[in-house]
């Protein structure tokens, strides 16, 4: 299943919550579940907000996947399918 996940960043974080944040991410792409792909990824040019197509098995991948991340972002996740035209596949 594809999964879009929009993430906005907290505007109230701290420093330290930067740097957390940070770690989570690198150790996140370090140790991608191998059931789990990135299709894409697109950010914000202000950084605020990003994008994410996720190829995973099921939406409980996805929101465990997630769960480390919730202190930091505000996330909405999305099941979509692919389209050509007004033809969904």
């Amino acid at each position: 299943m594809l999964f879009m996940l929009t993430n906005r960043t907290r505007p109230d974080l701290s420093s330290a919550d930067y740097g957390e944040l940070a770690a989570l991410a690198k150790a996140f792409y370090a140790s991608m579940p191998a059931d789990m792909k990135i299709r894409g990824e697109w950010v914000a040019v202000d950084r605020s907000v990003n994008y994410s197509l996720l190829e995973a098995p099921d939406i409980d991948t996805v929101l465990r996947l997630q769960a480390p991340f919730e202190r930091f972002t505000d996330t909405v996740i999305v099941p979509v399918n692919s389209t050509v035209g007004w033809t969904a596949s």
